[in-house]
C-alpha cells in the first residue's frame, strides 16, 4: 500500500514519433479512463482494493492507481495506519497502485466510480461530507451490509447512498469472509443492479479474478437485504454454538433464518426475487457467517458467559476494531417489525434482539427452535 499523499500522477511519457514531441500525462489520455475510489479500509475495504487493484493495471479503460480512504490512526507502535495497514490485514500486499488518503475530500476527488466498504451506521455522515464534492458521472456500489431506520420506515443504505448523492448504486454482496479472500482462497460473490446491464457489467469486470468470480443480477434490493439479514441469523447461529446444542440445532435455526429472511424482504420490497436466495448473496452467504462470521463468533463468546458480558465489550476484545454489524441490524430489524405489527411473523429475528439487549436469556433461542 503506497503512503498516503504520494504523488498521485504516473511520470511523463513522450511519442516515439520524432515529428511530434507530444508530452502526455496520466489525467490527460485517455479522457474515457474510469478512476476508482475505495472508501473505507478495514478488512472488506483493504480485500477490496486489493481486487480492483489487480484489475485495473490490467484493463485498459481504468487508471491504475487505486485510492483507498482511511480513517486515520495512529497504531501502538506510532505508525500511521494509513502507511502501513497492519492492524486489518498485516502481511498482505495490496498492490503497489494502492494510495492511501487519510482525507475523505481528496480521496474521492475525481474519482467516477466509488466504492463504499464502511460499517453501516456511519455512511449517512459520509455521504454528507462528499455531497456536491464528486463528479456529475459517479457510479457506485456498496458493500456494506446493514440498513437505516427512519421515521418513515428503513432505508437500505444503496438507496441512502442515491438520496444523499445523487448516484446510481449497485451492491456487491456474497459468501465473503474477507481474510480467506486476502490469501486467495477461491470465493463467490454477487452484484445487484436496477436497470443498468452495462455498468452491472462493468462492476463485474472490475471485481473478478481467477479466485473471485462474480455474477450479476437484476434485484438491488434482493442482494442486499440478503447481506444485511444474515448477520442476525448469525447471531442466532452463535447462541447456539455457545450453548453446544450441536449441529442439528444449528441446521434447523439457519433453516428457519432463511425463511425468515426471505418473507421479511419480500414484504418489504415486492420486487424481490426468489431466485436471488439461491446466489452467493443468499444461501451461500447465509452459510459461510454462520459458520465462521464475527457475528457468529462474538455471538457464542455472549451465550457461553450468560449474556453477562455485553457485545461492546465482546466487539472491543475479539475483533481487533472491527465493527459487529449483526447488533445493531437486529435492533434495526426489529423496530421495522415492531413498527409494523409483524413480530409475532418473525419470532426468531424478534428473539436475537432481545436476547442481545438482556431482555432474554441466550437459551430463549433454543426454546425458540422447539416451539
Amino acid at each position: 500500500m503506497a503512503p498516503a499523499y504520494e504523488p498521485l500522477l504516473a511520470g511523463e511519457t513522450s511519442s516515439n514519433n520524432n515529428d511530434s514531441n507530444i508530452i502526455i500525462t496520466q489525467d490527460e489520455v485517455p479522457i474515457n479512463k474510469s478512476r476508482v475510489t475505495v472508501v473505507g479500509s478495514g478488512n472488506w475495504g483493504s480485500v477490496a482494493a486489493k481486487l480492483i487493484a489487480s484489475n485495473t493495471l490490467k484493463l485498459a479503460n481504468f487508471h491504475d492507481e487505486v485510492r483507498m480512504w482511511v480513517y486515520e490512526e495512529v497504531l501502538p507502535s506510532g505508525d500511521k495506519l494509513s502507511e502501513e495497514n497492519v492492524k486489518y490485514l498485516p502481511g498482505i500486499k495490496l498492490g503497489n497502485n494502492v494510495v492511501a488518503v487519510p482525507d475523505l475530500e481528496h480521496a474521492v476527488r475525481d474519482a467516477n466510480m466509488l466504492v463504499f466498504v464502511t460499517p453501516h451506521q456511519f455512511m449517512e455522515g459520509i455521504c454528507k461530507r462528499i455531497s456536491g464534492k464528486i463528479r456529475e458521472d459517479v457510479e457506485a456500489i456498496s458493500l456494506i451490509k446493514g440498513m437505516e431506520v427512519k421515521r418513515e420506515g428503513p432505508c437500505m443504505i444503496s438507496s441512502l447512498i442515491t438520496e444523499h448523492l445523487g448516484v446510481n448504486c449497485c451492491v456487491l454482496m456474497g459468501a465473503n469472509i474477507a481474510n480467506e479472500i486476502a490469501v486467495e482462497k477461491f470465493s463467490e460473490a454477487t452484484v445487484g443492479y436496477k436497470e443498468n446491464r452495462e455498468i452491472a457489467e462493468k462492476w463485474v469486470r472490475l471485481f473478478n479474478t481467477p479466485y473471485f468470480m462474480v455474477s450479476a443480477v437484476q434485484d438491488v434490493a434482493g442482494v442486499e437485504l440478503c447481506g444485511t439479514l444474515k448477520n442476525v441469523v448469525a447471531l442466532a447461529a452463535g447462541f447456539v454454538d455457545g450453548l453446544e446444542m450441536g449441529n442439528n440445532t444449528k441446521a434447523a435455526i439457519m433453516r428457519i433464518g432463511l425463511r425468515e429472511m426471505k418473507a421479511f424482504s419480500k414484504l418489504l420490497f415486492s420486487s424481490v426475487k426468489d431466485s436471488t436466495f439461491f446466489e452467493s448473496c443468499g444461501v451461500a452467504d447465509l452459510i459461510t457467517t454462520c459458520l465462521g462470521g464475527r457475528n457468529r463468533k462474538c455471538a457464542e463468546a455472549f451465550a457461553r458467559n450468560g449474556g453477562k458480558r455485553s457485545f461492546d465489550e465482546l466487539e472491543a476484545e475479539m475483533l481487533q476494531g472491527q465493527k459487529l454489524q449483526g447488533v445493531s441490524t437486529a435492533k434495526e430489524v426489529y423496530e421495522v417489525l415492531s413498527h409494523r405489527g409483524w413480530l409475532e411473523l418473525f419470532p426468531l429475528f424478534a428473539t436475537v434482539h432481545e436476547i442481545c439487549i438482556g431482555s432474554l436469556p441466550p437459551t430463549s433461542i433454543v426454546e425458540y427452535s422447539q416451539s
